[in-house]
């Protein structure tokens, strides 16, 4: 187990299931042996059936004595580390204690992993003394995320003959996370992202100035240097100054997880994009200390709405990367449920990874952008995504869209809106979304943009939320 847990002594076997570990020497010599009792009989040769008799009684002398073992062995698997990130290769390292009075003969090892692993791994361990201890190790890797169990390590016990091995497994097993990779991203400020400390502060010192702050009663345990020495003065006891609290900025990062939205599968798919994108766009904004939230088009949110970054971003982080380890296409045929969720607050930064998408849906996620104070949207390009090897185009179950249309009605509805190709880097989009004048520190470019995609002005008080974003 992670963290080097011991797991149960394996159960003994019948013996029945005793008799059918017979290895095929084991086999060959009992067929000998009555082979031999039998022409021992037709031949009249008695000495032919003494040895007939030592034929087969090996064997089965064998059987019984293996049976009768009183080992007790106990095991214990260590990962390291027990999550992952795809293609990663991560270490188990197995421990067999010999805790019984006896020594034990020769014994086979086997771990049961799954196929995308790798091969099971297999270790022959020679006579371990009373009381010993013996250790092994093997790597895994995977290219696919996923949520994969290892075990139960199964002990293979031999006698010195080779006629007989009895296969005993343990109870308990492991499982080693798989999470997408994540890519380091570099400081770009998106558009509209409030900064969320002392914002009431601000607004308070520009309505009534720093003299006027609205104080209340002094409460047992306030610090003193608290104290509104002219409120106390104006109401003959001793008043405080109120301190708002900090409100941390929000985030929401959507990730549509249609089925009809993505085509092709595997660590290359257009769908495991999004998947990395959303993971590496999550923990970048958690490190900056925003609360953040990771959304699909099913309406599931995970953590939540109330999600921390800042001191309680690691694991926040880890939460999410094992929820994206597990997320699948789902069978949802629009954006209504995500749509929902989003129109019931203001979410603050709303950074999205879209598939194909259709008018119909490219309207519903223009209306994601009412509410929210930015909205970055990544739309993958579900005609490039169908090019093969060598421009060989694979038809998919739904007609081809084109990216250019929902990407002019998501930027008309505010959102600074990307089309994704094959092979597109994650880090150069993200900071594309900067070029393209969306960042608070720059202001927002009249003409076409540096950058890969053309991102037209916002207009009013778009603009203007444009110009009071903070840094992500």
């Amino acid at each position: 187990m992670s963290g080097g847990g011991s797991e149960s002594t394996p159960e003994r076997s019948g013996l029945r299931a005793a008799l059918g570990g017979l290895t095929t020497r084991g086999r060959s010599f009992l067929a000998a042996g009555l082979a031999a009792a039998v022409c021992s009989y037709l031949l009249g040769q008695a000495d032919l059936l003494r040895v007939g008799l030592l034929l087969a009684a090996l064997p089965l002398v064998c059987v019984l004595a293996l049976h009768r073992t009183r080992y007790r062995v106990a095991g214990g698997r260590t990962l390291s580390p027990a999550r992952v990130p795809a293609a990663a290769e991560a270490r188990v390292q197995l421990r067999i204690e010999n805790v019984s009075r006896l020594p034990t003969g020769v014994l086979m090892l086997q771990d049961r992993v799954p196929y995308v692993l790798g091969p099971r791994p297999r270790f022959v361990l020679d006579r371990v003394e009373a009381g010993g201890a013996r250790e092994v190790s093997y790597r895994v890797r995977s290219d696919l995320r996923g949520r994969y169990p290892l075990g139960p390590l199964q002990l293979r016990l031999s006698d010195p003959f080779g006629m007989c091995e009895l296969t005993r497994s343990f109870s308990t097993s492991d499982t080693l996370t798989v999470v997408p990779r994540t890519e380091p991203l570099p400081p770009v400020r998106p558009t509209g992202e409030t900064s969320g400390y002392g914002d009431g502060r601000q607004r308070s010192l520009a309505l009534a100035g720093e003299d006027d702050i609205i104080p209340r009663g002094y409460r047992h345990g306030d610090d003193l240097r608290r104290v509104h020495w002219r409120s106390t003065a104006r109401h003959g006891e001793l008043m405080v100054r109120r301190e708002e609290q900090p409100r941390q900025a929000r985030c929401t990062v959507l990730l549509d997880t249609r089925r009809t939205a993505h085509r092709g599968a595997g660590p290359d798919s257009a769908f495991e994009w999004a998947v990395a994108g959303a993971a590496s766009t999550a923990v970048h904004l958690l490190e900056r200390g925003l609360s953040v939230r990771l959304l699909t088009d099913t309406g599931t949110s995970v953590p939540g709405p109330d999600g921390t970054g800042g001191a309680g971003s690691a694991d926040t982080a880890g939460l999410l990367l094992d929820t994206l380890a597990n997320v699948t296409h789902s069978e949802e045929e629009g954006l209504l449920a995500a749509y929902d969720v989003l129109r019931g607050g203001d979410e603050g930064l709303l950074i999205a990874f879209f598939g194909e998408l259709d008018e119909e849906q490219a309207t519903v996620a223009g209306r994601m952008r009412q509410r929210s104070g930015a909205a970055v949207a990544f739309v993958l390009d579900g005609d490039a995504w169908t090019q093969g090897i060598g421009g060989i185009r694979f038809p998919g179950p739904h007609p081809r869209i084109p990216v250019a249309g929902p990407l002019r009605i998501l930027r008309e509805a505010g959102w600074t809106a990307l089309p994704v190709a094959p092979g597109a880097s994650l880090p150069d989009l993200w900071r594309a979304t900067d070029r393209a004048g969306t960042g608070p520190e720059q202001p927002v470019r009249s003409g076409p943009p540096a950058g890969p995609a053309t991102v037209p002005k916002p207009a009013g008080r778009a603009a203007e939320r444009s110009a009071a974003g903070g840094g992500a």
